[in-house]
């Protein structure tokens, strides 16, 4: 809950900051000889700006719904209908779908994430909702599986190239909002490609996009991927590796949750198949682990 209040705190400032701001008058010349202070570099685009007041009245009107998704989704489609041109309607399409994902209703995010895609197709957050809600509906029984998967992946990798150049960032936002932001934009998208990855069975390169996933948002871990990383690790048979990911799975989760339980699982597995040895340390001899004992195949869900 932590990390997804860290990303709707960042983009609640840029909406309400970026939204209130009107097309800027043009800059006056420099006087004669004068030397003007060199630009600072760009951090992404512009934000979004109303043109005129009735449009950003109209904004104030509809954003107001953000805490009731279907509100909102009504909101930002009356708003499109009467403003068609504006650039708030990128605003408006973010709030449902991040009203939906506080809703936990994952397709009706990916369906907002659709729906703001069609305005701008480079959007990190959209694409990565529309990458992670696929990865995680799509199953090993779907005809369809290669499909959704690749396409999940596609979107997942555009949103880590877009992801510093295509952020609306206010001027007035602080950098460390801005690092936490993009931290954890990329620490989804990584976490995305290795459960696509996991799911194929290519258990190296889930482990690989799990660590990564870690280390883009270190300050706080998401528990699913770090128990995920335990997992692959596990599939992998590097049973001290995976014992040591499990055991911080257990100290991020709750028991009684999917994750906390399916973790604890997982760390008792482990102790007994090592003896409780820990990576560097020599494991007991090997044995073949019971069936029953298996690690799980489908990672939980977030």
């Amino acid at each position: 809950m932590k990390r997804a209040a860290v990303i709707l705190g960042m983009l609640t400032v840029a909406a309400l900051v970026a939204a209130q701001q009107q097309p800027a008058p043009t800059q006056q010349k420099q006087p004669a000889g004068a030397t003007a202070a060199a630009p600072a570099p760009p951090q992404g685009k512009r934000p979004p700006q109303a043109k005129t007041q009735p449009e950003f009245d109209a904004y104030n009107a509809a954003v107001a719904n953000q805490k009731d998704a279907v509100a909102m989704e009504k909101a930002a489609d009356d708003f499109a209908a009467k403003f068609p041109d504006s650039e708030l309607r990128v605003l408006l399409y973010k709030a449902a779908m991040r009203a939906y994902q506080n809703a936990n209703n994952g397709d009706k995010m990916a369906e907002m994430a659709q729906k703001l895609l069609k305005l701008d197709p480079d959007d990190p957050e959209a694409l990565i909702a529309s990458a992670e809600v696929m990865a995680e509906h799509t199953r090993s029984t779907d005809l369809d599986k290669d499909q959704r998967f690749d396409q999940a992946a596609k979107y997942a990798q555009r949103s880590l190239e877009t992801v510093d150049t295509d952020v609306p960032i206010p001027t007035n936002a602080a950098q460390s909002q801005i690092d936490a932001y993009k931290g954890l934009l990329r620490s989804t998208a990584y976490s995305v490609l290795g459960t696509i990855q996991y799911d194929q069975e290519k258990y190296a390169d889930a482990e690989a996009y799990f660590r990564k996933s870690i280390d883009a948002y270190p300050a706080q871990p998401d528990p699913v991927v770090v128990l995920r990383l335990a997992l692959a690790l596990d599939k992998q048979t590097k049973y001290p590796d995976a014992l040591k990911e499990a055991n911080r799975a257990v100290e991020l989760t709750q028991d009684g949750t999917s994750a906390g339980t399916t973790a604890r699982h997982e760390r008792d597995r482990l102790v007994q198949l090592t003896g409780g040895a820990s990576p560097g340390s020599t494991p007991p001899p090997a044995s073949k682990p019971q069936a029953d004992a298996a690690p799980n195949a489908t990672p939980p869900a977030h």
